[in-house]
């Protein structure tokens, strides 16, 4: 039994990441910033570092893992060492067709998973060039095909600029757009300011999603590496923060009223899985109560888990069982999406060192016990309704 098939499903993963390619940035970026621009040079052990300024941002084949012969956080040494329909728009359908996937909703890896890294350019003007070009090398995805769901980056230091990027991206395609979690990293006001009102006020009238992706602050953090627990177990645990780091997202939008005051406003909590949502929930519900919320703030009319069940949806690629179920139960199933995290590490990618399930069989083996309707949800229609894709 194929439940894709039997079902009449178009899958769609609310989580994949592209490759940037090599020549992203210098081919659209004028000449006249010379190396500031991000570029690709090999070292003398023969790996390749996306550059900047003299400054290395991240190895450039790094996080293309999918069927890569060593466990993370090994990489590939050289982006020719990975299947190349990796990073060809051409040739990742004929993966997406593999897994049974009809449509990616993209991310980013370079400036990190909310744009936060084009403020460490220091020139603004080269930032908001950068970031420009990838949107409109992330749009070009789509004129190969509409199963490709691009979400700008946003030029989030500057408000105006980010309502105008947001516009021209709409216009290209885009259907939502990234942001950090912990903007105050970047140097700019935290998410539960009114500073942001204008941002949102412009995404609700434009109908664009809010996507928050687990590590789009600060990772440099050295605290949440512990060189006694071995390199492998490090790569293991130190996500956990990430995921959880998500659940203070959420509530800090809902504890600060912005989900009050855009009512009509989605957020995506992406990659952060979803068996953290039914506890979260209660937790918040049972403290709203007993700390006097409701006198504080009496324009707010629902609880927690109501502005989620309203507004924000969370992303899993791994649960299934006991732990998928609770949150379903819970939230219930409109607020559900599914993911693969193709190709980074730990993604749904089947190889040579992975016990992934190919996420057709995934969907078969693991998810088969749902009712249809349910799977008919939080694999298509969700997604479908958020990203207007239908």
């Amino acid at each position: 039994m194929d439940l894709i098939d039997e079902l009449d499903l178009k899958v769609i993963d609310c989580d994949t990441h592209v490759v940037e390619h090599y020549d992203l940035w210098t081919s659209r970026v004028p000449s006249k910033y010379g190396d500031r621009v991000p570029h690709v040079e090999r070292d003398a052990n023969g790996i390749e570092w996306w550059i900047a300024g003299g400054k290395v941002l991240s190895p450039a084949a790094g996080l293309a893992i999918a069927g890569w012969k060593e466990p993370p956080p090994k990489f590939p040494a050289q982006l020719d060492m990975v299947d190349p329909r990796i990073w060809q728009p051409e040739g990742r359908l004929e993966i997406m067709d593999e897994y049974g996937i009809h449509a990616e909703v993209l991310y980013p890896n370079v400036a990190g998973f909310g744009a936060g890294r084009y403020t460490d350019f220091g020139d603004m003007e080269l930032a908001l060039l950068l970031l420009q070009a990838y949107n409109d090398w992330l749009a070009d995805f789509r004129r190969v095909s509409d199963r490709y769901v691009p979400v700008m980056a946003v030029p989030f230091w500057d408000i105006d600029l980010s309502i105008a990027e947001m516009k021209r991206c709409a216009e290209l395609g885009h259907k939502g757009l990234v942001f950090s979690q912990a903007p105050e990293d970047f140097g700019s006001p935290m998410l539960t300011d009114p500073h942001w009102d204008r941002l949102w006020a412009a995404a609700q009238e434009m109908g664009l999603s809010i996507n928050f992706h687990i590590g789009s602050g600060d990772t440099t953090m050295p605290q949440l590496l512990h060189p006694s627990a071995g390199v492998h177990a490090n790569y293991a645990t130190f996500p956990m923060t990430f995921f959880l780091g998500n659940a203070r997202t959420v509530g800090s939008l809902i504890g600060a009223g912005v989900c009050h005051r855009f009512p009509d406003l989605k957020f995506v909590s992406v990659e952060s899985g979803v068996g953290w949502v039914p506890f979260t929930l209660q937790a918040l519900d049972w403290m709203w109560t007993e700390c006097g919320v409701a006198k504080e703030h009496p324009e707010y009319d629902l609880l927690p888990s109501e502005y989620f069940r309203r507004q924000i949806y969370a992303c899993f690629w791994f649960e299934h069982g006991p732990t998928l179920r609770a949150a379903i139960d819970y939230v219930g199933a409109d607020n559900i999406l599914y993911e693969t995290d193709f190709p980074h590490p730990t993604s749904m990618s089947p190889g040579p060192v992975s016990s992934a399930l190919p996420p057709r069989q995934f969907i078969n083996d693991k998810l088969g016990d749902l009712p249809h309707d349910v799977l008919r949800k939080i694999l298509q229609d969700n997604a479908m309704k958020l990203y207007d894709l239908a």
